[in-house]
């Protein structure tokens, strides 16, 4: 049963809620982090696998747009595809989404005017579109630790252009707990208190160190490894 079933109404009064965004994950894709110099690349990923994951939790639609798939930029990540295997992804020959009839239909679909909004690069594929949907209405958070871009003078100046215009720097993680905002909604809290274990680095850890040391809860047990390409036994 989806965690949505046990999931209570939240107060809005500007804050996110998972009735009122939709996330959009845009051109997460090899050669666009190739490119990346501004954050660690692997950060990057577990910080758009924490949104990825947390949207699915909390049933926040989720729209995924790729740029130039064949002709540049490879296939979105599959980490990415494992999150969403089934869900459309919407291919795009335009830097700016905004100016893309199917990204635009999608978002409108939703009915909703709060986007989380993670890409690469911050400077083009993030601040362009973002802008623009201001313009038009939206009232956009960038998933600040999600982005990156070719240098940290270009994320930073496009960070500040988005501010400047009007979005919100928020965080995977500080989305997430905007959308959980009280631990004893037990109906998300083991899907959020796994994201944290699995993505949360010293968070996880002392989360998990509370449950095994100070409740006396078992180990978290994970699926054994098994090495891809093995003979079984």
């Amino acid at each position: 049963m989806s965690s949505t079933t046990h999931r209570p109404k939240l107060s809005e009064k500007g804050l996110l809620t998972p009735d009122n965004c939709v996330v959009t994950l845009i051109d997460l894709q090899p050669q666009m982090l190739f490119g990346v110099s501004s954050h660690d690349r692997q950060a990057i990923i577990n910080n758009n696998l924490i949104l990825a994951k947390a949207a699915k939790v909390f049933g926040v639609p989720v729209v995924l747009t790729t740029v130039e798939t064949k002709a540049f930029s490879g296939n979105m990540w599959p980490q990415i595809y494992s999150v969403y295997p089934n869900d459309p992804v919407i291919e795009r020959s335009s830097m700016n989404s905004w100016d893309d009839a199917g990204f635009v239909a999608a978002v409108e679909k939703t009915g909703r005017k709060k986007v989380v909004m993670s890409g690469l690069w911050t400077e083009t594929c993030v601040a362009l579109p973002t802008v623009q949907m201001i313009h038009d209405g939206y009232d956009i958070h960038v998933a600040e630790d999600c982005c990156g871009d070719i240098s940290a003078l270009s994320h930073d100046n496009a960070m500040k252009r988005v501010i400047q215009a009007g979005a919100k720097p928020v965080t995977a993680l500080s989305v997430m707990l905007e959308w959980q905002r009280d631990w004893a909604h037990r109906g998300t809290y083991d899907a959020v208190m796994d994201i944290v274990k699995t993505h949360c680095g010293a968070y996880g850890i002392g989360v998990e160190y509370a449950y095994t040391m100070v409740h006396g809860a078992p180990a978290t047990k994970h699926p054994d490894y098994v090495i891809p390409g093995a003979a079984h036994a």
